[in-house]
């Protein structure tokens, strides 16, 4: 396996974390902060921005998982690789995200 296989689903983990907050926000109807926010990751954006962001981070997660190498989740190193860019992208947006929402 190529080491750039294992970055693939490292960044798939980051991705597929990603889209969680702004999907869900985006389809309970709240505005959420996104990039596209003015300032960017600091405004919120409508809940339909959010849902299109979030889908935007599911697709790419998916493509980096399951289109580049042979990912399996069977095999130990490859959910180890992807839980932990899902846990470094949950560490992130709770110190991120918790500035706003007093959880600091």
């Amino acid at each position: 396996m190529r080491w750039k296989h294992y970055l693939s689903y490292f960044f798939g983990g980051l991705f597929l974390v990603n889209a969680v907050p702004h999907f869900i926000s985006g389809i309970t109807g709240h505005p959420f902060q996104t990039p596209f926010a003015s300032p960017p990751g600091e405004g919120l954006s409508s809940a339909t921005i959010n849902v299109l962001w979030g889908s935007f981070n599911f697709v790419v997660g998916y493509l980096l998982l399951w289109h580049v190498g042979t990912f399996e989740f069977r095999k130990t190193r490859h959910a180890l690789i992807v839980g932990l860019g899902a846990l470094t992208m949950s560490i992130i947006l709770a110190r991120s995200f918790g500035r706003f929402y007093g959880g600091l």
